[in-house]
């Protein structure tokens, strides 16, 4: 129950109405199939792309890719969150631990700084119809809040940083750099030009008041009785 409040609500809206963001589930994968259409979200990626390598990720793309995100929502551990509009389903982050994206650890650009534990937001999508409209804004929020319901200290990000050029949305699927900083991230790495390593260090989740209603109320040891 303490998870869950966690998630919840993002506080943000668009002009439609406010953005929920909810973990992706069994029972919400046609929403996330829905989302990301035909193409997977992008050529046959279907989230996978940090979680493979390079030649695993292209023998996959589509239906293999579509079959191992769906074992990896089927097994019910962290896989990402869906954002939904009115009920619709309008985008979608990856977060995990950062040891579940085998890519980034083989990456020259995006290993691993050190070896504190971390888990990572490596890539965003939104439908086309609600981009612009702080969807990608809201579903990091709740990254955040649902990491460190899992007892998460710290969450990373991989995002682009533009440098002041226009880039196409279908290539903004790691998020950008002003979004993570907007959102308490800092960076901490840059081993390219426009790709920082982006880290936000977190405070333990407090202990909610349903949370407490759950556990029970404390229970006082009883004295020992004392024999002779």
């Amino acid at each position: 129950m303490a998870r869950r409040t966690t998630v919840a609500r993002a506080a943000a809206s668009t002009a439609a109405g406010a953005i929920v963001c909810r973990p992706v589930t069994p029972a919400r994968w046609p929403d996330l199939v829905r989302l990301f259409g035909p193409r997977g979200a992008c050529a046959g990626c279907w989230c996978m792309w940090s979680r493979l390598s390079a030649a695993e990720f292209e023998r996959g793309k589509g239906e293999r890719n579509r079959r191992a995100l769906k074992r990896l929502v089927d097994a019910g551990g962290p896989v990402g969150l869906l954002a939904y509009v009115d009920g619709e389903p309008a985008g979608w982050c990856a977060v995990a631990p950062r040891e579940q994206y085998a890519r980034l650890a083989r990456s020259r650009v995006l290993a691993p700084v050190d070896e504190r534990p971390a888990w990572s937001v490596p890539c965003f999508f939104v439908g086309r119809a609600h981009r612009g409209r702080g969807v990608g804004r809201a579903l990091l929020a709740a990254a955040v809040a649902f990491a460190r319901g899992r007892g998460a200290a710290r969450v990373e990000g991989y995002p682009l940083d533009p440098r002041g050029k226009r880039i196409a949305d279908v290539w903004a699927w790691f998020g950008l750099a002003s979004t993570f900083e907007a959102a308490g991230f800092r960076e901490v790495a840059r081993r390219s030009p426009t790709r920082p390593i982006m880290r936000r260090e977190l405070r333990p989740a407090r202990r909610t008041a349903s949370a407490s209603a759950v556990a029970g109320p404390r229970r006082t040891p009883l004295p020992r009785a004392r024999h002779g």
